[in-house]
Order: structure tokens, then C-alpha cells, then sequence
């Protein structure tokens, strides 16, 4: 495996590969890897012969700095892991490389509503921070591959409205989630929890099912309101919200319809540990 820290020793690495080519698949991470993000990896590798995985913990995406600092690092672990896994290239910029004019004042991105709905409530300009560093990666890398992980799935349809705005020849896909035994989707925040929260966290995906299997017999509201419910009583200090809403736009559905792509989306907060979770409910999800 390369491991390349510069901009211009990565388009040296990718020297003869035609700029958005389908031979490069490019996954973005911010280190901290586990299983699911080996799982990116493995997507990759069908898809395209070469892989490229960039680790770079992005500031401009935390609204909250003691987040930012609490990112959990493992940078020897995760070379190692992305080194098995089969990657080809990895790309370890700093935050000078990346934004060589600092990180103040940049220019937005129109989200319009998908930046106002959930996450963006909770964390207001994360997702402009998203777009920044996503369009910085995929302007340096030029993959004809992105792939990402459902479990962040709000994050998805972000990226998917700024490529399309971007109008980059890139194709993303959508990787499911990666899930422990007991069905914890896998994340690098799951290893701030105690033992005893480790074991209450498994209730976001219980509740999730529980939502799937009462849709479309029972109205958005009256699920919302038990699964909150639900999540309380399993010791969530928290929820932020509990939302059924439109697979695609993410406005939340005032009826249930099993005609409409859903999406149950869950934020909640164990030990000062916030977690995220959604699963696609019927079968028309697209």
C-alpha cells in the first residue's frame, strides 16, 4: 500500500489513471476504522482495481470543538487494517493541504431543506462541512467510484446532492450498514461506551425494527412517540429525534403510506455518547 500525505504525490500515484476513471473507487474516512469501514473497502475492490481510502479527521464539520477533540484516533491500527483489506493508495492530507486558506470564511453549498431536517437541527453547518471536504477529497482524488455507508444516511444524500450539484462524474454507492451481533450499527463512537452502555446501545436497533415491523400499519406520529418511548426506557439519556421520513428528500412523512420510500432515522445520546441509526422500512425502498 502507498501512503501519500501531499496532493502532488497523489496525483504522482495516480499518474496514467484518466481523471473520474471507473479503475480508481475512492472511500473517505476519518479514521478510528472498524469493520464497516473494511466493508467500504471491500466494495471498492469489486468495483474498481485500484482503491483509495483517505484518512483525514475534518474540523469543519464539528459544531461542538470538545467533539472534534474527543475524535478517537488509531492511525498504526487503521494502516494495518486498510493494508489488509486490500487498499491500494492512502491519502493522509493535513488540514493545510486541504484548505491551504484556512478554514474560515468558505463559501456555502445550497442544501436548501436536507440541511435544515434532522442532524442539520442538532448540528447546525455540519453538513456544510461535509461538503466542504467531501468536494476538496474528490477534486484531488478524482475516483469514478465514492463509496459510503448507509448508517450514515443523511450524510448519503448530502454527498448525492452535491455531486449532483457539483455535476462530478462520479458515481456513489451506497454501502449497508455494518452491524455487531446484536445489531449495533458498527461506529468509531461505539468504543467510548462502557460495558454497560455497550449493551443498552443495541436498543436503537431493536426499536428500528420494532418501527419496520408495525409500517405502514400505524401512523408516523403514533410510532415516533413510542419509539422515543422505547429508547428512554432502555436508559438513553436522551433523543434527539425518532423520525420517519421520505427516503429521499428526508421530510418527514405525516402519513403512512406503503407506497413512499421510508426511512426510520434515530439520534440518541448513552453515557455522553451520541449515537445515529435508520433502517429503510417495506419493501419499496430505493
Amino acid at each position: 500500500m502507498i501512503i501519500v500525505h501531499s496532493l502532488q504525490a497523489l496525483r504522482q500515484a495516480l499518474l496514467g489513471v484518466p481523471a473520474y476513471h471507473p479503475g480508481v473507487a475512492f472511500v473517505p474516512t476519518m479514521g478510528a476504522l472498524h469493520h464497516g469501514h473494511i466493508s467500504l473497502v471491500a466494495a471498492a475492490r469489486r468495483l474498481s482495481p485500484t482503491v483509495v481510502t483517505s484518512i483525514f479527521v475534518n474540523p469543519t464539520q464539528f459544531n461542538d470543538p470538545a467533539d472534534f477533540a474527543r475524535y478517537p484516533k488509531s492511525l498504526e491500527q487503521d494502516i494495518d487494517m486498510l493494508e489488509a483489506a486490500g487498499t491500494h493508495l492512502l491519502f493522509l492530507p493535513e488540514v493545510a493541504t486541504l484548505y491551504p486558506q484556512g478554514t474560515q470564511h468558505l463559501p456555502p453549498y445550497p442544501l436548501g431543506r436536507l440541511e435544515q431536517l434532522l442532524e442539520g437541527v442538532h448540528r447546525p453547518g455540519h453538513f456544510q462541512g461535509v461538503c466542504q471536504v467531501v468536494h476538496r477529497l474528490l477534486q484531488a482524488v478524482q475516483p469514478g467510484h465514492l463509496l459510503l455507508g448507509a448508517k450514515d444516511y443523511q450524510q448519503c444524500m448530502v454527498v448525492r446532492q452535491l455531486l449532483l450539484q457539483t455535476a462530478l462524474p462520479i458515481q456513489l454507492q451506497i454501502v449497508p450498514t455494518m452491524r455487531e451481533a446484536d445489531g449495533l450499527a458498527m461506529s468509531s463512537r461505539n468504543r467510548r461506551l462502557g460495558a454497560d452502555g455497550r449493551q443498552k446501545a443495541a436498543s436503537i436497533y431493536r426499536t428500528l425494527q420494532w418501527i419496520n415491523s408495525q409500517w405502514p400499519h400505524a401512523q408516523p406520529a403514533i410510532l415516533e412517540a413510542e419509539a422515543r418511548r422505547q429508547l428512554l426506557a432502555a436508559g438513553f439519556e436522551s433523543v434527539d429525534y425518532c423520525s420517519i421520513c421520505h427516503a429521499h428528500t428526508l421530510e418527514p412523512l405525516q402519513q403512512a403510506d406503503a407506497d413512499e420510500p421510508a426511512v426510520a432515522l434515530v439520534a440518541a445520546t448513552l453515557e455522553g455518547v451520541r449515537l445515529i441509526d435508520n433502517l429503510p422500512l417495506g419493501p419499496k425502498m430505493a
